[in-house]
């Protein structure tokens, strides 16, 4: 039977607990940074046009976004333990789904696998993240966060090249023999064999997330109650409804739009590179360019928060990085460009550690739905990369690009200076 708690514990007596999060983490992060490089296959496998591509993170984080506070209720009935087994178990079916769909090359149906996979991390996260946050002192989550980030990103950097190896092995030079396919019969051919061959290695995902979720059902993961670990009420709102906490409300847009340049940087990289005509053999790996920046980002802000500066502090810091770097993608060409925008994983890395813990710090009893709520703000991850493939059919690239991703992280500047602060009275940085 798991141990409950109403507060949280300190950090030195829950290393055991964020080791088996660390694990959800990485798990959780290898799937999602699939979708880079799924993106490039997606378009070959089902021949569509980039609009239909982006579908693949659309499906995936709109998930977040219709079934993050089902989630929620969920969680009431079944304990923030148990949910992270039950997500991992949506998870897997989804897995099977997409692999079958993908055999028999029904994009639709892929799409649907992609999206049950997103709401098995929907539960998945809506768990995890109020989970590490309050699983210690509240000012000091962006660090556990960061840690979680780091096993998060490990797993995305490394995701890429597993599925370009498995997967998108010589995907240059089978572009060109479906272009030069003799008969239509032969070219549905060699789409056939390339579509399946992600089935083998969903099937193992499948697998591995099964006992995964057998696992975490019998670890020793303590049960903590949110209302107890995050009692803090802001000033001037005890009692109050969660309407009240207009810094959450601020956190929910701030995480929506951070969630969008996070997937511009990392799962668009590869269109954008494209878009250079740069090599397919080169571009399937650019979002691991841009986890290996997120990766050494999480380590400077383990080593920098809260030792030297807030997280509040250090979130406008970064805001201000990614305001630089997407205006440096945009005067620049080429791999020069590119670099810039994989740059912005540095930038993006100490983010969401940032933001999930400010939004939800002192909402005591709303803890879950307010996660609930910040967990939907994943949408953003499929908004702002289909405005970014729409609005590159009217104007350069590299325009769009910056057109969007500025406006974000202005945003994002203005949350880590004074929107985290809103409502709560007087607070010493």
């Amino acid at each position: 039977m798991a141990t409950t708690l109403t507060a949280a514990p300190s950090d030195r007596t829950n290393f055991g607990p964020m080791a088996i999060i660390g694990v959800l983490f990485f798990i959780f992060g290898f799937v999602t940074w699939l979708n880079g490089p799924l993106i490039t296959f997606v378009k070959l496998a089902f021949q569509v046009k980039d609009v239909y591509a982006f579908l693949v993170p659309s499906a995936f984080y709109l998930s977040y976004f219709i079934l993050s506070l089902p989630a929620s209720l969920v969680l009431r009935r079944t304990g923030m333990k148990k949910g992270m087994a039950l997500g991992l178990l949506v998870m897997a079916i989804g897995a099977v789904l997409f692999g079958q769909f993908a055999v028999i090359r029904n994009f639709w149906g892929s799409l649907t696998g992609l999206f049950v996979i997103g709401a098995g991390l929907s539960l998945l996260q809506t768990a995890s993240n109020p989970y590490i946050s309050i699983l210690g002192p509240i000012d000091s989550a962006a660090q556990r966060i960061a840690f979680m980030g780091i096993c998060n990103k490990l797993a995305g950097a490394i995701a890429p090249y597993a599925f370009g190896i498995l997967v998108l092995s010589g995907i240059g030079t089978f572009g060109q023999q479906v272009e030069s396919a003799p008969t239509p019969q032969a070219r549905e051919a060699l789409l056939n064999a390339f579509a399946g061959k992600v089935h083998l290695p969903y099937l193992a995902m499948a697998g591995l997330l099964v006992v995964l979720a057998i696992w975490i059902a019998r670890s020793s993961l303590p049960e903590i109650k949110p209302a107890g670990a995050n009692s803090e009420r802001a000033i001037g709102h005890k009692n109050g409804s969660i309407f009240s906490f207009p810094h959450l409300w601020l956190g929910v847009l701030c995480l929506f739009v951070y969630v969008g340049v996070e997937v511009m940087a990392g799962d668009a990289i590869g269109t954008y590179g494209a878009s250079f005509h740069l090599p397919l053999d080169q571009t399937k790996f650019f979002t691991a360019f841009t986890l290996m920046a997120m990766l050494i980002g999480y380590f400077a802000g383990l080593l920098l928060i809260p030792r030297i500066v807030t997280q509040q502090r250090y979130l406008a810091i970064s805001a201000v990085l990614g305001v630089t770097l997407s205006i440096g993608a945009y005067f620049t060409r080429s791999y020069v460009s590119v670099g810039f925008v994989a740059s912005l994983g540095f930038a993006n890395a100490m983010m969401w550690p940032a933001i999930f813990p400010l939004a939800i710090k002192g909402l005591g009893a709303h803890t879950e739905r307010a996660s609930a709520l910040l967990i939907m703000a994943i949408a953003g991850g499929a908004v702002v990369p289909q405005l970014f493939v729409h609005l590159k059919q009217h104007v350069d690239f590299q325009l769009a690009f910056v057109l969007l991703m500025v406006p974000c992280y202005l945003y994002i500047l203005y949350y880590g200076l004074a929107g985290h602060r809103a409502g709560q009275g007087a607070q010493r940085e």
